[in-house]
Order: structure tokens, then C-alpha cells, then sequence
């Protein structure tokens, strides 16, 4: 948040422990560094923009529905959050709200609101935050449920994106199955808001890395009906839900639509897992089995780990992934010119992702210390499938050769062994060739894993 204060310090203590003083260092240059950038400014839309999405609205027909788990909720925060969900611009929603509260003080804040769209449901028991949840998503009416926590904020023009998305793709012959935007946080008055995550559109190994989709995640309610909370994952529920929806919805991708825009603000305060991230221990280790449950489902033969930040993961595979996951045609590292990252993961367009990021730093959310898919990756640094052999050597116009074992991951003949990149002829360019070959792979249908523990120096 860009100030020193005690959640911060408890974050840094417990850090400390975890990883080292070493680590401890780099984790805090990194951060010191990043509250340099920038300010971050959360923008609403204008009343005239508000106007116009409710006129749009009219002539769609996408209902939702809210599904809100509360518990002993403050009233202010209560309060808040109805008023988000009453202040959206698409009016066609109800909010439901499956209280476990042993008192009424929820129920008398709902009863303030009249309007017949929101359901108070009142649970007899506190079952817990999956099983809470359950009850308000079987009851859902809407052909979407979205879910909301009960202290955290929607923007005005949450739902109205959403809906704008789905009809969008109808019309192009597709059914939206699951949606995610982009989210910042706020702190507890929401007099800063902070943090801003530009996700990714889908990427299944950065997925199966860090809950990214997070909020604001809305699934048609056919599919979130069928698949449920389970009650063995609290504390990483949404993370589980998730990849479960995913894993249905595996070559349907299109079915899965990134909304590049902050819909959602993520409430911190000193007990929440975005402030403190030791509150919810249980919350870090569920999340580690919703992945290796992933990927066990799958056969990859991997161990799902915890990383030096709580709510990241690795898959470490027991051999070369390439033999063990089909979907895979090619898997790649980075380059490391003085410690810093000058090559790796490319875009279409031939830009470096994480360029100039010194090794020891994890990046934005982590993102370069991440397993995650990429379009391309720098051929000087790449392992080919041997199925894959003919494609690649129809693009680089030269046989598929490797050469030794690349540092640091594996060692010995089903170790990492990458192109040899001697063979090609001088003055290649090497970028246009990583991008002509990775859009040959991935249009075959393979995926490309961008490895970040798969190194060269250069």
C-alpha cells in the first residue's frame, strides 16, 4: 500500500521466516521499488456513461444472480455492498444473501432495503463458507451467478459488462460458461484504492500457478449448480471452483471470457487474506490440493508446492512434462544477460515479457517466478516434443537438433535439453523465428509452457 504500517511488517516478519534473509531482501527491494511507479486511481464511470448502459440495458436479456455468504457482517460493510449491487447500471439480478449469523444483526440491515430483488435466506446452521454458499446458489434463479464476499464492493458497472460479454458472444455462436474481470483493493473506509491486477486471458498453467480469475468470477449457474463448493476446500473454494469449471471446459475455451476492466474491489483489513496472508493458513494449504486434484485428474505426475509467497504454486514434475502432458508441444525459459531477464516469454508482437526484471525479483503478482502457457518462447532456450519435430523444422527450415542439459532444472537424459541454437544459420532473427513457431504449435492445438526455473545465460 505504499506505507509502512503493522500489517505490513507482520507480512515482512513472517516472510522472514518462511524464505531467508536473502529472500527477505530481494522481496523488499522489489517492493520498495514498486511504490515508486506510478499512483494508482480507481475511475468510475460518469453519470452520462451510467445513463447510457441503463438505456443499453433494455434491449438485453441476461439475468443474474448474486450469491452472498454472511456472517456477523459489519452493518457499514453490509451496508456497502448491497448498495454496490443496488447502484448497478443492468437492473435484470437478485442478490442472495445466505446469512449464518447467530444473531439477526444481518437480517435487520436487509430489511432496510426494499426492493424485491434481494432474498434474505436464513441458514440454520454455519456450515461453513462452502456449504453457506451452496444454499444461496441452489437457490438461484438467474442464468448467471456471480459471487460476491460479504465486505467487498462491486463497481456500478459490474454486471452490465458481464452481460454486455455473454450477448456479445451468443451472438457469435458461442456460450459464455464463465467470466472474470480484472479487480484492485481498497482499504477498509474505501478512501484508497490500490493494486490494480490486469489479468491475463486465459492461461491454464498460470492458472494452475495462483487463483488469478479471483474477482469478480461469475459462472452460468447450470454449470456452478453441478459442480458446487465442496466443503473440503474452505478457505480456497473459489480456487477449487474454478479449476473444476475449467477442467469442464477444457477445448471449449472460448467459453471462458476475460473482462479487461476493474469490476470488483477487494476489501483489506488486518484480518482478511489480502492483508495478512497467515490469517487463513488452511485457505494456502486447500489451495495446493485443488491443484494437485488438477492435476492427478489429468496423469500430469507432478507435486503441487507452495512457493516463497503464500498462494502461489509450482507443479514439480517427476520427469520432462513433455512426456507426461499431452497438450504440450514445447516448453521454454528465460535468458539472463547481468542478472536481468532479456529474453523468455514473447507476445505476438515479439515483446519480452518481464524484460529487464532483475532474477532475483518475482515480478508484478509474481507473475515471472510463475509456470504459466505462452504464445511463444525464445528459440534459444526451448525443448520441442519430439511429435512436434516436423513442424518445427518446416518453420526454422533446419533439423531439430538438441544441445547439453540447460542449468538449473534437471539433470541427466530426461533433464531439460534445449535447441541448439548453433545450427541455425548467422544473423537469424531470432524473435521472428520464436513467434513463426509459436503460432504453428499452438495452431496445431498444443500448448507452450513457459518454465521460469529453465535458465541460460547468455
Amino acid at each position: 500500500m505504499g506505507k509502512l504500517n503493522l500489517a505490513n511488517l507482520k507480512k515482512t516478519i513472517y516472510y522472514l521466516r518462511r524464505n531467508g534473509l536473502k529472500n527477505t531482501w530481494h522481496a523488499a527491494k522489489e517492493r520498495m521499488d514498486e511504490r515508486n511507479a506510478l499512483p494508482y486511481s480507481f475511475v468510475p464511470i460518469t453519470e452520462e456513461e451510467a445513463a447510457s448502459q441503463r438505456k443499453a440495458s433494455e434491449d438485453m436479456n441476461v439475468t443474474f444472480s448474486i450469491a452472498v455468504p454472511t456472517y456477523h457482517t459489519k452493518e457499514e460493510q453490509l451496508h456497502e455492498m448491497i448498495e454496490s449491487v443496488l447502484d448497478q447500471t443492468y437492473p435484470k439480478w437478485e442478490l442472495l444473501l445466505a446469512d449464518a449469523s447467530s444473531d439477526d444483526s444481518v437480517e435487520k440491515v436487509v430489511k432496510t432495503f426494499a426492493d424485491d430483488r434481494i432474498r434474505y435466506i436464513r441458514l440454520l446452521e454455519n456450515a461453513g463458507i462452502s456449504e453457506n454458499t451452496n444454499r444461496a446458489i441452489e437457490a438461484a434463479c438467474g442464468e448467471y451467478t456471480g459471487l460476491l464476499d460479504h465486505d467487498d464492493v462491486l463497481t456500478a458497472d459490474a454486471l452490465y459488462e458481464m452481460a454486455v460479454a455473454i450477448e456479445t458472444k451468443k451472438a457469435a455462436g458461442v456460450e459464455v460458461k464463465l467470466l472474470y474481470s480484472d479487480e484492485d483493493k481498497c482499504n477498509g473506509d474505501r478512501t484508497l484504492y490500490f493494486e490494480p491486477h490486469q489479468k491475463e486471458d486465459f492461461n491454464l498453467d498460470l492458472l494452475l500457478s495462483n487463483n488469478y480469475f479471483c474477482h469478480f468470477m461469475v459462472l452460468e449457474s447450470e454449470l456452478i449448480k453441478k459442480l458446487r463448493f465442496r466443503k473440503d476446500y474452505d478457505g480456497a473454494q473459489d480456487y477449487d471452483l474454478a479449476l473444476r469449471a475449467v477442467s469442464e471446459l477444457l477445448g471449449s475455451e472460448e467459453q471462458i471470457v476475460h473482462i479487461g476492466k476493474v469490476l470488483y474491489h477487494w476489501r483489506c483489513h488486518a484480518d482478511s487474506t489480502a492483508q495478512n496472508p497467515q490469517s487463513k493458513q488452511y485457505a494456502y494449504e486447500a489451495g495446493k490440493r485443488a491443484v494437485q486434484n488438477f492435476a492427478d485428474s489429468y496423469g500430469f505426475e507432478a507435486k503441487a508446492e507452495h512457493l516463497k509467497h503464500l498462494g502461489f504454486y509450482r507443479l514439480k514434475y517427476k520427469e520432462n512434462p513433455l512426456k507426461t502432458r499431452a497438450d504440450l508441444g514445447a516448453v521454454g525459459g528465460k535468458l539472463i544477460k547481468k542478472g536481468k531477464i532479456i529474453g523468455g516469454r514473447l507476445t505476438r508482437q515479439g515483446d519480452v515479457y518481464y524484460r529487464d526484471l532483475p532474477v532475483a525479483f518475482s515480478g508484478p503478482f509474481h507473475r515471472a517466478v510463475l509456470q504459466q502457457d505462452a504464445e511463444a518462447v525464445d528459440i534459444r532456450c526451448i525443448q520441442v516434443k519430439e511429435e512436434c519435430y516436423p513442424i518445427f523444422e518446416r518453420i526454422v527450415g533446419v533439423p531439430y537438433r538438441e544441445t547439453a542439459v540447460c542449468e538449473s532444472y534437471g539433470k541427466g537424459a530426461d533433464g531439460w535439453r534445449i535447441f541448439d541454437v548453433s545450427v541455425l544459420p548467422e544473423n537469424s532473427d531470432y524473435v521472428k523465428i520464436s513467434i513463426e513457431l509459436g503460432k504453428a504449435l499452438t495452431d496445431a492445438g498444443y500448448r507452450i509452457l513457459w518454465e521460469p526455473e529453465l535458465k541460460k545465460n547468455m
